[in-house]
């Protein structure tokens, strides 16, 4: 056995006796508490997803704690752990990747507390729902979008490098299968895929100025998370290629509802974090005061492009920035 994992597999061990020693049940406990752990607060897309879980947890009665692990599973672990002796009522989980989450779950199942997944996704293990984006077709719509661009410049010959989350969430996985789906019936070929791992503006333009230098005949660089979109812009701006590269995105900041409509952004495909949060608490409430609740929950994604924002304008600033 991996002496990693036999380390881990001793602290779960360790953790759930302690749990079972002291009697942690959240149906002991009369306070009603919901915990959301989430990976990143600090990245826009789960501070607005937070606020969704906030603004239902506060019309439902629930006190809402909220315990950010800042991209590090160790972190994350330990934030479980705190969550459960803080007896709360339920777990809301943004895990760090798919396989942390089953983790996770093990903990949460062993002290008895029901968990709602809100995105990201897990390997395995016992919750009561999962409410996520439909990232496949989004991508593949958003593929859409940038493949009618491209056509439209005649730029069919040209490649398209990908920036993307780390391909071990299900998610991510899900994003580069729609988006080559749509390359793949429109026979435009991918450059090089660059995973995040620090998630910085610098990482973003580190990747993205290599594709660029690597790949003569690159056409466009999409982006599978938004926050960093200001690396991508600079290594463009950089080679001077605003007018031979195109940018697009997965997800959405409040600036895009700028750069699209002036088509510094192609497009993007506008997750609905606002509305995943609400859905979330909703489920987990309805679960508690034990009403049957859907296993698995999908959103739609949005695609918006310079065509359809003035339209969909009303959505996006409730439903994808919480505005």
């Amino acid at each position: 056995m991996n002496i990693s994992k036999y380390i881990l597999s001793i602290l779960i061990l360790s953790i759930c006796s302690f749990i079972n020693a002291t009697e942690i049940n959240t149906n002991n406990d009369t306070q009603k508490k919901i915990a959301y752990i989430v990976s990143d607060i600090r990245i826009p897309f789960w501070d607005i997803m937070k606020r969704g879980i906030e603004n239902t947890s506060n019309s439902l009665g629930y006190k809402l704690k909220v315990y950010s692990a800042n991209n590090d599973a160790k972190k994350e672990l330990e934030l479980t752990v705190k969550a459960i002796r803080d007896k709360v009522s339920g777990i809301i989980v943004s895990p760090t990747n798919s396989s942390a989450c089953v983790t996770i779950l093990k903990l949460a199942h062993s002290a008895g507390i029901p968990v709602v997944i809100a995105d990201i996704g897990t390997d395995g293990g016992e919750y009561v729902s999962y409410v996520s984006s439909d990232n496949k077709e989004g991508a593949y719509k958003l593929g859409q979008v940038l493949v009618k661009r491209m056509t439209e410049l005649g730029w069919q010959d040209g490649k398209v490098g990908i920036v993307a989350i780390p391909q071990k969430r299900l998610n991510g996985q899900a994003r580069t299968a729609g988006f080559m789906k749509a390359l793949d019936e429109a026979r435009i070929k991918g450059a090089d895929i660059k995973q995040q791992v620090t998630w910085t503006e610098v990482e973003t333009y580190n990747h993205s100025k290599e594709m660029i230098n690597k790949h003569t005949d690159l056409r466009a660089i999409w982006l599978q998370s938004s926050n960093r979109y200001l690396g991508a812009l600079k290594a463009i701006q950089d080679a001077k290629k605003q007018d031979e590269i195109l940018l697009i995105s997965f997800d959405a900041e409040p600036i895009f509802l700028e750069l699209i409509p002036a088509k510094i952004l192609v497009g993007a495909a506008m997750q609905q974090p606002f509305l995943m949060g609400e859905k979330a608490v909703s489920i987990l409430v309805s679960y508690l005061e034990g009403e049957k609740v859907n296993r698995n929950i999908q959103l739609d994604v949005l695609p918006i492009s310079a065509g359809n924002i003035k339209q969909m304008l009303p959505i996006i600033k409730r439903n994808v920035l919480g505005i």
